[in-house]
């Protein structure tokens, strides 16, 4: 698969393709509908299908410091893309510049003179240009300008209309199960490991302590069953059923908020340093305040016993 990170990159020998524009936070079931449309008509009709996609957020360039929890990481982004059938991925950086093009200029700059597109397909909600004065509605407009067919798909799977908005609201309220449906797989946080206050290993839970990247959508405080994965030299293709905490300790007075993973019944892993992700698989229960460490340890016992259960495959 082919990666440019801005128009320069494209190759100028490019020809015709299928184009699908859009942030593709999380690449969800709606995202995924999208894409699959577009691939399929650059199928039928012997082309690439290239998407792209842009890179800070548009909300936090344009409303500074209103960047929205992510669903995907920026590195993860393009698999995603990948698998779902992106022949060629055009991560474009979302500047001050591009967000006042109108959306004439915008579809001659980069539909039109890079990437000639024959067919554009975006989600019926799509809006682009300054202001986002650019609808489905102007595409179809500015294809029969510039000689591509512009098609508007609803971002709907199953019956269910689905949005990165909604997802995150799921995720904030803890329901990682009902994200997981509407991503079409597992909410995942990615980070490094780091060395924190290590009380799970005194209590006989060692666990990796995620230092998640930067504005990471991260499920609200609980304890959870999933995995904790890994593919490094170490520990290539690694994926262990694991229970996680989500919060700040509150039985030790915490006020760093945390993820924390416990690979099940995995005393001997050394993980510090190592980039992982956690996939988030089920709620097992809220975060509680304990009145003593035997009795944590005791609740500790019981979520380890769940999160086995709840990962068993």
């Amino acid at each position: 698969m082919r990666r440019w990170y801005g128009l320069d990159e494209v190759p100028r020998d490019w020809g015709r393709s299928v184009v699908t524009i859009g942030v593709f936070d999380g690449v969800h079931r709606g995202h995924q509908k999208v894409i699959g449309r577009a691939a399929e008509l650059a199928a039928e009709l012997g082309l690439p299908c290239v998407v792209i996609t842009f890179d800070p957020h548009p909300d936090e360039v344009v409303r500074p410091g209103s960047h929205p929890p992510l669903l995907s990481s920026s590195a993860r982004r393009p698999e995603l893309l990948a698998e779902v059938g992106a022949d060629a991925i055009m991560v474009v950086p979302f500047t001050l510049e591009l967000s006042r093009m109108g959306p004439d200029e915008f579809v001659q700059s980069v539909l039109v003179d890079r990437l000639h597109a024959a067919r554009v397909i975006v989600g019926e909600d799509f809006r682009f240009g300054h202001r986002a004065r650019g609808d489905v509605a102007l595409l179809r407009e500015l294809g029969e300008k510039y000689d591509f067919i512009a098609e508007g798909v609803p971002l709907v799977a199953d019956g269910d209309t689905i949005s990165s908005t909604a997802i995150r609201a799921r995720l904030a309220e803890g329901a990682v199960e009902d994200a997981a449906h509407l991503l079409g797989r597992p909410h995942r946080v990615e980070g490094v490991v780091v060395r924190g206050h290590q009380r799970g290993r005194a209590l006989g839970f060692p666990t990796a302590n995620v230092e998640s990247l930067s504005h990471t959508a991260i499920p609200a405080d609980g304890v959870y069953a999933g995995f904790l994965v890994c593919d490094s030299e170490r520990y290539p293709d690694s994926r262990w059923p694991a229970a996680i905490s989500v919060g700040t300790n509150p039985t030790f007075e915490g006020v760093t908020r945390t993820v924390e993973a416990y690979a099940l019944d995995r005393d001997d892993l050394d993980l510090y340093g190592e980039h992982v992700a956690v996939d988030f698989a089920g709620r097992i229960r809220g975060m509680v305040k304990f009145d003593s460490v035997e009795d944590l340890i005791a609740e500790m016992r019981r979520d380890v016993a769940r999160a086995r259960e709840m990962t068993r495959v």
